[in-house]
């Protein structure tokens, strides 16, 4: 792992929350790709690991480390991303899964579906209590049968069974990594991304995230409701605005 930091002593998370005062670009600043000057970092900014730095890992890392986040990505191969953090600058960092677990306040899991039941096996000293945002999607064609019936019961309620100890948050899955590259702080209303968990502080911080990532996050409701923007729902993968999301959901 390089360069990497440790929180301050004594600092809660809800502490953290209390105080920082993040503001996102208008549009993916230069310095989300590592030009010009680096943003100044808010205070006690939430450190995040991500498992998992594919297409969809990638483009939050950028985001996030644009909005003044510390990230250190993972991959299993992460000789393979430093040209990546090197291009991000200072607050990204390189790491093994397991560094990225514990390095992270907040964990963002990307990885294939028919991976997580290994990764909440290697990892679960080290991601227990931490809040988790969840991104994969089950396939049946690429996962096997464990897919079939991760769907059967909702992604939610599948996830939470193979990451147990979490503080499971579903965020990012009804969205196409090109579109979370392209849409993130565009101009006019923002595409909306749906939220389902059962930990409400845990969703608090992943409503922050989102926004800080250029999107409006929308909580549909507990794990169990998950279900509503899985794949092949009408909502999954469709840019729609927070007022179009809800009237499709039927939320308030």
């Amino acid at each position: 792992m390089s360069n990497t930091r440790t929180a301050a002593p004594g600092v809660s998370l809800l502490g953290m929350l209390t105080v920082m005062t993040l503001t996102a670009a208008a549009s993916l600043p230069s310095s989300a790709t590592g030009a010009g000057t680096p943003p100044t970092p808010p205070a006690a900014a939430l450190k995040i690991g991500i498992i998992g730095t594919g297409h969809i890992g990638g483009a939050l890392a950028t985001l996030w480390v644009g909005a003044g986040y510390e990230v250190l990505m993972s991959s299993r191969h992460p000789q393979e991303l430093q040209a990546l953090a090197h291009s991000l600058g200072p607050r990204a960092h390189v790491g093994t899964p397991r560094e990225a677990a514990q390095f992270g306040e907040v964990v963002l899991i990307s990885v294939p579906y028919g991976a997580l039941p290994q990764v909440g096996r290697d990892l679960k000293s080290q991601l227990a209590g931490k809040i988790v945002l969840d991104t994969g999607n089950p396939y049946p064609e690429r996962d096997g049968p464990m897919a079939v019936e991760a769907r059967r019961k909702g992604t939610g309620v599948a996830s939470a069974e193979y990451l147990p100890g979490v503080r499971l948050v579903r965020a990012f899955n009804a969205i196409n990594s090109g579109d979370l590259r392209s849409e993130a702080h565009r101009k006019g209303a923002p595409v909306a991304i749906p939220l389902a968990g059962d930990d409400p502080q845990a969703l608090q911080v992943a409503e922050r995230l989102v926004r800080d990532a250029g999107f409006a996050p929308v909580v549909v409701g507990p794990l169990s409701r998950a279900r509503e923007f899985d794949v092949g729902t009408p909502v999954y993968t469709r840019l729609m605005t927070e007022p179009q999301l809800r009237q499709a959901l039927g939320l308030k």
